[in-house]
């Protein structure tokens, strides 16, 4: 059974009974070790399914229940009327929480067959709520309420509760329909996806004979990705575990990065307090990446101050020192990070899908995906939606198509009435039968005197407005095409229309840095070109979608240099890494530094060792000296994280508030 395992794996493996931390660094075999102690349980004589093993996600689940029977070998046909073998239930959280809420649901008032809504359904929901309450959509929109109920879903907190714990007028909005919109599942028999927590939580805490049934039902549990759980499934797993106390947790306090969705680290930090007589085994010796690439991965998250000790040791010493580079400004990072990857693929040492880019936010690769383009380099983009696919760039573009081309009526009726401008459904109706009848754009027929007598003013003042807004941009176009789309964007008042459409500030944030690299690359285009043309630009932009969507080429895209975030990154391990955008306000982010606060620097810096750590053979970290915000170049500040990473940081508390 200790074939292949070190000592600290073969320690894990072998302790077969009470308490269980294994703080499973980057790199170390976890799945290796939760695998091959499952197996060992069984050969020890535990009936399979007296084994729970929870995951969070149905892939994890999948592959561990392959692992184990590679491990346990295939089981012998059962003969006819014969009862299947046992076999160890493995399932994510919430597949745990419907089978436990399948047998009990009517024990709290919801039928056995109770449904589970999906997105659609809960958005269903909350308009009809905030109908009945009279709220307008400027006071508070569906996927806002249903955002801040989940919040407070996942930390537990009752529709009663919220009312108390409301601060902002939007969060006491959403409190008086809190009530309403459970209320509304309940008539309906329904329970959303957080439900299936906090109602599991609920009736083990509740009904004492459900808790001892359910718990009685397993001998051993054990978790994955212990860092990641929140406060119900923290409470519910001990709930289950209380009685035997046969519980065996697996995770790394360090990659914890998910604090953003309710994951609560102080769970694996605080195990030996929950379990005092608990066994503590540490997985050190990173089988993954260089000993170069480790020193500074070591070196970074020594600064998190409030963590489990332990450091990564490498199996294999050598490989490439760590690269640091800076450059003039994020165009130039992005050329010669591609130029660089493009020359090592030319090589033929490495295939597209060895290299990773990693960056902390959604619209940093735009600039990379438009240079991979151009280099003819295959990618995938992991993490977020390609730029070019976000509404906000696709309806910009569609307005800039319309501008370039007023014939494209499929660009026009995108927009016609964004933001509202009085052209409603009925109005476009009008106009695209009168286009079908008389066989001309949409474009022309909105010129034609007789349509417009037939429309309501309202109407009529929004076709003037799209003639004005096509004039004042062309004639912006002639200054600079970086004017034009500024233009654009002021005479739309299309980032008041963000504002009235997102409520969420990191949302508002999002989207209008969305926007602001839009402008960027118009910039850059310009700059580039010496007869630099809208409909130019417009070309080189919508090669993206063609060549990524065609069918022909989705076997190629596996074979492809992925662009991923951090936060996407978590699990998958490449040969050669670059990291880049390394400033303060993107990583860490804007939101930890303004904050100044402790606990999200922290889980910024556990991101940054995140990234470091996907690496194998070769680590490049980069950083723009100046940085394009609404078309004009800004100096940037390099991260902490770079002074940290070089032993420049004068101590690892230099950053703590005092």
């Amino acid at each position: 059974m200790s074939e292949g395992l070190n000592q600290a794996q073969q320690q894990a493996v072998q302790t077969l009974s009470g308490p269980l931390l294994v703080l499973a660094g980057a790199g170390t075999g976890k799945t290796r070790v939760v695998t091959f102690r499952i197996a060992n349980l069984i050969r020890h004589g535990v009936s399979a399914d007296r084994i729970l093993a929870v995951t969070f996600t149905n892939k994890a689940a999948g592959e561990m229940r392959e692992r184990i029977t590679e491990l346990l070998g295939p089981r012998p046909r059962r003969r006819k009327h014969e009862a299947a073998a046992p076999q160890v239930v493995i399932g994510t959280f919430h597949s745990q929480c419907v089978r436990m809420l399948r047998q009990h649901a009517t024990k709290i008032g919801f039928p056995a067959k109770f449904a589970i809504y999906d997105r659609s359904d809960q958005e269903s929901m909350a308009r009809s709520v905030l109908r009945d309450l009279r709220l307008s959509s400027t006071a508070i929109k569906p996927g806002d309420l249903l955002a801040i109920i989940g919040g407070w879903k996942n930390q537990s907190i009752t529709p009663e509760q919220s009312v108390a714990v409301a601060r902002t007028d939007r969060e006491h909005l959403a409190a008086a329909a809190y009530r309403r919109y459970q209320e509304g599942l309940r008539l309906c028999g329904a329970m959303d996806f957080d439900d299936l927590l906090v109602y599991t939580e609920d009736l083990l805490h509740r009904d004492a004979e459900v808790c001892q049934l359910e718990a009685g039902r397993f001998d051993h549990i054990l978790v994955d990705e212990y860092q990641d759980t929140n406060g119900s499934q923290y409470r519910i797993i001990k709930a289950l575990a209380a009685g035997h106390r046969n519980l065996c947790v697996v995770g790394d306090d360090d990659q914890s990065i998910y604090g953003w969705r309710g994951a609560d680290v102080t769970h694996i930090l605080n195990f030996r307090n929950d379990w005092p007589d608990a066994t503590v085994v540490r997985l050190e010796e990173n089988y993954r990446s260089s000993g170069q690439i480790l020193e500074i991965a070591n070196r970074l998250i020594a600064y998190n101050t409030t963590r489990h000790d332990k450091t990564l040791r490498p199996v294999r010493q050598h490989g490439q020192r760590p690269r640091i580079l800076q450059f003039k400004d994020e165009t130039e990072e992005a050329k010669t990070t591609v130029g660089e990857i493009a020359r090592l693929l030319d090589r033929g040492r490495y295939q597209p899908r060895d290299i990773a880019i990693l960056f902390r936010t959604n619209e940093q690769p735009r600039l990379f995906e438009t240079e991979l383009r151009r280099c003819k380099v295959p990618y995938v983009i992991l993490g977020s939606q390609s730029f070019f696919d976000r509404r906000e760039i696709r309806d910009l573009m569609a307005y800039l198509k319309w501008i370039d081309q007023p014939d494209d009526e499929i660009s026009l009726l995108r927009v016609i009435n964004t933001p509202p401008r009085g052209l409603g459904g009925k109005t476009v109706q009008t106009i695209i039968d009168a286009a079908v009848r008389s066989g001309r754009p949409a474009w022309r027929v909105m010129e034609d005197p007789t349509l417009l007598d037939a429309l309501p003013k309202p109407a009529r003042h929004g076709i003037g407005s799209l003639r004005e807004l096509l004039r004042d941009v062309r004639m912006a176009t002639e200054s600079s095409l970086t004017h034009s789309i500024q233009t654009l964007i002021q005479r739309t008042s299309y980032l008041d229309e963000v504002r009235r459409i997102y409520s969420e500030p990191e949302e508002i944030e999002a989207r209008t840095n969305s926007i602001q690299e839009l402008v960027n690359a118009v910039s850059v285009y310009e700059e580039r070109e010496s007869e630099a043309q809208l409909a130019g630009f417009l070309s080189d932009t919508a090669l993206a979608g063609r060549e990524l969507g065609s069918e022909k080429d989705k076997l190629a895209q596996r074979n492809a240099v992925w662009l991923l975030t951090m936060h996407a990154a978590k699990g998958l391990e490449f040969p050669i890494v670059y990291l880049v955008g390394l400033e303060e306000g993107l990583l860490p982010h804007s939101r930890s530094v303004k904050a100044g606060d402790e606990t999200a620097i922290a889980e910024e810096r556990r991101l940054c060792y995140v990234g470091l750590t996907r690496a194998q053979e070769t680590l490049t970290l980069s950083l723009a000296l100046t940085r394009r915000k609404w078309g004009k170049p800004r100096p940037t500040t390099p991260s902490r994280f770079l002074y940290e990473i070089t032993g420049k940081a004068t101590n690892p508390n230099q950053y703590r508030r005092r």
